[in-house]
């Protein structure tokens, strides 16, 4: 796999050596979904004859804080209801409005299995609107976006609310299995002498937790190791991901200061404080980074705490519709969501390839390719100074259920400040899949 994607690069027309070694760069990291917002000479448009046009009229997200601060006494559907109750004052959508909602997570409440139900009913949607709760891992509110644009395409639902939440402050710890079916067979013993007889079967290794699987069920295997194995297969040095990380780090606080995440709203945390800003921006030097030592193979390994996402807690939620509706209610859409594909590989020695393998089946379209692209053939990597210029998930904090909805946000947002027309969102997954998303400028 290595050999087939280092020659694809090279056969690739590219702006400099240094984008195409920064295009293979997030490999080294477990979860670094991408965004890149790519400006076109060409004002043509990527709206395709007798299909439905969706568009996004604006979406919002809650501050995403390191796991274990602020947070860490809620629940999932407490984060997703705030970023619901944030959407709806932001666009002022009537609640019995909406025809939909589809919400992404990854390691579920066991209280409140469809999140998306709970915290639509606290946020104060109506009780008549459908709504569903998906999983893909880190790429699970893309999922839920793809879904609403499906049922808005489809002409199924004109009003689609699409999120995503993922709260890693408390997730759920089982008791052993050993320790589990002893109890359900306590539950059920009839007599006191079938109860000592069960009992009597206890043992002290029975009370073994079971933590939730960081690693690949199907391998075993981290991501982190997983990146690990690839940084040294694309020859990404320890430095490199050192220079990356920083670069992340110091553009997200630049974007902060100056007020560009404007998807991020306040959240009154009960009986806390207001949040207001991520908390996990943090932009160190490379000589302190250099110090720290390697999280996952030691003593070689490359890939460290300070070159890694962090756990996160967070919620995002969006607005799309249909771009008749949104102009019959009066919205000025951001963006129009565009070609996107889903992609899977073999999750042992491909795993983090995902972004990188959606990325050229999203640009390399016939339509966005013949159209727009000039040509039919591979389309090249954008210089580094289009990727994550407000920075990514190494910075921002990457909550898996809730990332996408901020990569396009953040998108929209750039393109819209920027003038710029097409946008690339991209992530990877575990279990081997990806995610890529061509998302396009509304007409000012």
């Amino acid at each position: 796999m290595t050999s087939i994607l280092t020659c694809a690069f090279r056969n690739l027309p590219v702006t400099s050596t240094w984008a195409t070694k920064f295009s293979l760069r997030p490999l080294s990291y477990a979860s670094q979904p991408l965004s890149t917002a790519v400006q076109i000479q060409s004002k043509k448009t990527l709206t395709k004859p007798n299909v439905k046009n969706v568009v996004v009229v604006d979406g919002v997200r809650i501050p995403f804080l390191l796991s274990g601060t602020s947070y860490k006494d809620l629940m999932p559907h407490d984060l997703a209801r705030a970023a619901l109750k944030g959407l709806l004052h932001r666009t002022s959508i009537p609640k019995d409005s909406v025809d939909y909602i589809v919400y992404g997570t990854v390691i579920q409440e066991v209280k409140t299995s469809n999140v998306a139900r709970e915290a639509a009913l606290g946020a104060g949607f109506s009780d008549k609107i459908p709504s569903h709760t998906v999983t893909m891992a880190c790429i699970s509110s893309n999922q839920a976006m793809t879904t609403g644009f499906g049922l808005i395409a489809s002409g199924q639902y004109d009003v689609v609310v699409a999120g995503g939440v993922e709260l890693m402050s408390d997730v759920p710890i089982r008791h052993s299995r050993k320790m589990r079916k002893l109890m359900l067979e306590l539950n059920k013993a009839k007599s006191l002498g079938q109860r000592l007889s069960l009992a009597s079967k206890f043992r002290l290794n029975f009370l073994a937790p079971e933590l939730p699987a960081v690693a690949e069920f199907s391998t075993s295997e981290t991501m982190g190791h997983s990146a690990d194995r690839l940084a040294a297969a694309f020859a990404v040095s320890r430095t490199e991901q050192d220079e990356y990380a920083l670069r992340s780090h110091t553009l997200a606080k630049q974007a902060q200061d100056q007020g560009l995440l404007t998807d991020v709203i306040s959240f009154k945390v009960p009986g806390k404080d207001t949040v207001s800003k991520d908390n996990g921006i943090r932009p160190s030097s490379m000589e302190q980074m250099a110090k720290l030592k390697p999280a996952f193979i030691k003593p070689y390994g490359t890939v460290t705490a300070a070159n890694s996402s962090f756990l996160t807690d967070g919620a995002s939620a969006m607005l799309i519709m249909s771009e008749e509706k949104a102009l019959a209610l009066g919205y000025k859409p951001k963006a129009y969501l565009r070609d996107f594909v889903y992609v899977s590989q073999d999750p042992k020695d491909q795993l983090l390839l995902g972004q990188i393998l959606a990325n050229f089946k999203a640009m390399d379209s016939d339509w966005f390719a013949q159209n727009y692209m000039g040509r039919k053939s591979k389309v090249g990597a954008p210089p580094l100074e289009k990727f994550n210029t407000w920075g990514g998930s190494l910075s921002l904090g990457h909550p898996f259920g809730a990332t996408g909805c901020r990569l396009v946000m953040a998108a929209a947002n750039r393109l819209r400040k920027g003038g710029g027309q097409y946008g690339l969102v991209a992530a990877c997954a575990a279990g081997g899949q990806g995610h890529a998303m061509i998302v396009e400028a509304y007409p000012k």
